[in-house]
C-alpha cells in the first residue's frame, strides 16, 4: 500500500485509423495452420485489427493529449512523462528527437521524462506502477503515462496468443484526481519468474495468483470482492483459462473487445477500463484490476472508482 494516495485520472485511447476484418490478414489461414489453431474466429474471438500509417510519435502525442485535455490539466503543469512501447525506434542517435517530437507535440515544458520497452506487454501497468510510486514518494506532483505501439511487420500481425492491433493509450497519475473519471490507486504488485521469460513459454497462472495475494492482502480484499478485471486482449480461450485459474469468475472478465479491437499490446488494461465505463460496466466505489501477463511476469494495479464530479478548470500551475 501507499503512504500518501495517488489517483489514476481521465483514461483514453487512440486505435489505428483503419478498421480491418481478421480475414484481411493475409497470412491468417497460414499462421493458424502453423500453430495448430482451427480456423474457428468465434472460438478463438477473431474480429476486426485496427491498422494505421501514423508514426508511434503521432499516436502517443493524440493519446496524451486526449488524456490531458478530458483531465482538465494544462500540459505545461506536467511534471513527469512516462512513455512505453514495445519497440522505440532508431536507437541513442535517434531517440532524443522520438522524445522532443512526442513531448512538443503534447506541449509538455521541462517533464522529466522515462522510457519502459523490455517489460513487453506488461509495460505500461509498470510504468502506472511507477508513475504511482513518484506520486507517493512526493517526487513528482502531475505524471502523464502513456503506451504507444503498432506492427511494422504485417506477417506478425496474427501470434499464437493474439490478433494485433496499432494504437496508444494515456492517462494522468497525480496526487489528487483530476476530471469526471477518476480512480484511487489503492495498490499494486508484480511477480516474476525469470526462468520462463523466453517468449516461447506459457503464461503463468501461478504468477497470477501470487500478485492477487499480494495485491489484495495488501487492499483486506479477496478475488470475488473484486467488481471487474481488466486484462489483455489475448484469444478468448486463454483469457478465461488464465484468469479462471488465477481465481477469477467469469463475470468479472472484460471479453468484448477481444473481437472488436484484438490486442493492442499494453494498452488493452486501458482501452478496456475506458469501454467498460462507457458500457454502464462501472460503479462509483468499485473495485477493479489491471492486469496483465507475459511469459514470466504478471503485473496488477488495482483501482477503486471515484464518485463523478465536474470537470474541473485547466491547472495550469504545478503548485497544487
Amino acid at each position: 500500500m501507499n503512504t500518501a494516495p495517488a489517483y489514476l485520472s481521465a483514461p483514453r485511447y487512440v486505435l489505428g485509423e483503419t478498421e480491418a476484418d481478421h480475414t484481411t490478414i493475409t497470412n491468417l489461414a497460414t499462421r493458424a495452420r502453423d500453430f495448430g489453431m482451427p480456423p474457428k474466429a468465434a472460438l478463438w474471438g477473431w474480429g476486426t485489427v485496427r491498422r494505421t500509417a501514423k508514426s508511434l510519435e503521432t499516436l502517443a502525442v493524440e493519446s496524451g493529449a486526449a488524456a490531458l485535455a478530458a483531465a482538465g490539466v494544462e500540459p505545461g503543469s506536467v511534471d513527469g512523462l512516462i512513455m512505453c512501447s514495445t519497440r522505440f525506434p532508431g536507437g541513442p542517435r535517434t531517440h532524443g528527437r522520438f522524445v522532443e517530437a512526442v513531448m512538443s507535440g503534447i506541449g509538455l515544458a521541462d517533464a522529466a521524462f522515462t522510457g519502459i520497452t523490455l517489460n513487453r506487454c506488461t509495460n505500461l501497468l509498470v510504468g502506472l506502477r511507477m508513475a504511482q510510486a513518484f506520486v507517493a514518494a512526493g517526487h513528482h506532483r502531475r505524471v502523464l503515462v502513456l503506451s504507444t505501439d503498432r506492427i511494422t511487420d504485417e506477417s506478425v500481425r496474427m501470434e499464437n496468443f493474439a490478433l494485433f492491433s496499432d494504437g496508444a493509450a494515456a492517462c494522468v497519475v497525480g496526487a489528487e484526481p483530476h476530471g469526471t473519471d477518476a480512480y484511487e490507486m489503492v495498490a499494486g504488485a508484480s511477480a516474476q519468474d525469470p526462468a520462463a521469460l523466453d517468449w516461447s513459454n506459457e503464461i503463468s497462472s501461478d504468477l497470477a495468483r501470487t500478485v492477487n495475494e499480494r495485491v489484495l492482502t495488501a487492499a483486506g480484499m479477496k478475488a470475488g470482492d473484486l467488481d471487474g478485471v481488466l486484462h489483455l486482449n489475448l484469444y478468448k480461450p486463454l483469457v478465461v483459462m488464465k484468469e479462471r485459474q488465477a481465481g477469477f469468475a467469469a463475470e468479472q472478465l472484460f471479453l468484448d473487445n477481444i473481437a472488436r479491437v484484438g490486442h493492442c499490446f499494453a494498452a488493452d488494461p486501458l482501452i478496456n477500463l475506458v469501454d467498460r465505463g462507457a458500457a454502464g460496466g462501472l460503479r462509483d466505489g468499485g473495485h477493479y484490476l489491471l492486469a496483465a501477463s507475459v511469459p514470466g511476469v504478471r503485473v496488477g494495479v488495482l483501482l477503486r472508482k471515484l464518485s463523478a464530479r465536474p470537470a474541473p478548470a485547466a491547472t495550469t500551475s504545478r503548485e497544487l
